[in-house]
C-alpha cells in the first residue's frame, strides 16, 4: 500500500467533520443518551438479567461499522470515480487499488477507534463490563469491520453518481441497523424473526459480540456466518466495481 495515499486520505477524511461526527463520536453519543434513561441501567429478566445499556454496547460497536461501511464509503468512492480521480490514476505509478486499500483502511481504523471509545465510555460511565472473552470479541469485531467494508464496496460498485450511492446506501443502512438491534435488541426479537436476523452480517456480528462480551467464545454458526458475507461481497465488489 502506498503510504503517501494512506496518508493523504486520512487527512482528507479528518477535514469531513460530518463523517468524524457520525462515525466516531455519534455511536458513543447514542450510548451516553441511553444509558442517561433510568430503566437502561436496571437488570431485564427478558436479557437474562442483563441490564438493556450491557445490550446497547455491542449495538453501539455496530453502528459504527455500518456508518463507515455503508454511509461513507460507497459516497467517497464515487465520488472519486465521478470527479475523474480514479481514472487520472491510471496514469500515475500509484494504481487506484492502491486508493481502494487506504480508503478501507482509513474507515476501517475509524470505525474500530469509535467501537474502543464506546467499551471505554460504557466501562467508565455505566460500569459495562469489558469483553470477557477478548480474544473472541476481537474476531468477531475484525470479521464484522471485513463484511462492513465489503458491503461497502458492493454499494460503491453498483453506484454510477454519488446521489445513486446515497439512495443504495440509505435503503441498506436502515434494514442493516434493525439487523443489528438498534431499535429492538437480537437477544428480544421473536425466535422466527432472530433466526433470519443472525443470517444478516449485523445479525450475526450483534450475537457474536454479545457471546464474547458475557465470557462466551463467540458461536461458530455466526463466525461463519460473517466470514461468508465477507467473502461473497468482497467477490461481488471485485466483479462489479469500475474504476471508470
Amino acid at each position: 500500500m502506498n503510504t503517501a495515499v494512506l496518508r493523504t486520505e486520512f487527512r482528507l477524511f479528518r477535514r469531513e467533520p460530518g463523517a468524524v461526527f457520525w462515525i466516531f463520536l455519534f455511536p458513543t453519543l447514542l450510548l451516553v443518551i441511553l444509558g442517561s434513561i433510568p430503566s437502561f441501567r436496571e437488570a431485564d429478566k427478558s436479557l437474562g438479567g442483563l441490564r438493556p445499556i450491557d445490550v446497547y454496547v455491542p449495538v453501539t460497536v455496530l453502528i459504527a461499522l455500518i456508518m463507515s461501511g455503508v454511509q461513507s464509503l460507497p459516497q467517497v468512492l464515487t465520488g472519486h470515480r465521478e470527479r475523474g480521480i480514479l481514472r487520472r490514476m491510471r496514469l500515475t505509478p500509484v494504481r487506484p487499488s492502491a486508493l481502494l486499500s487506504a480508503q478501507m483502511v482509513v474507515q476501517g481504523t475509524v470505525a474500530l477507534a469509535s467501537a474502543l471509545l464506546a467499551l471505554v465510555v460504557g466501562r467508565l460511565a455505566f460500569d459495562v463490563k469489558l469483553p470477557e472473552q477478548p480474544a473472541g470479541y476481537l474476531l468477531a469485531l475484525l470479521l464484522a469491520t471485513g463484511s462492513a467494508l465489503a458491503l461497502g464496496s458492493v454499494v460503491s460498485a453498483l453506484s454510477r453518481t454519488t446521489k445513486v450511492a446515497s439512495a443504495i446506501g440509505s435503503a441498506v443502512f436502515f434494514p442493516m441497523m434493525f439487523c443489528a438491534g438498534v431499535w429492538l435488541p437480537v437477544q428480544q426479537m421473536p425466535h422466527t424473526l432472530a433466526r433470519v436476523v443472525q443470517l444478516t452480517p449485523f445479525g450475526a456480528a450483534a450475537r457474536a459480540l454479545g457471546e464474547a462480551a458475557a465470557g462466551h467464545w463467540p458461536g461458530w454458526g455466526h463466525l461463519g456466518v460473517l466470514a461468508a458475507w465477507t467473502v461473497l461481497l468482497t467477490a461481488g465488489a471485485a466483479r462489479w466495481f469500475r474504476w471508470e
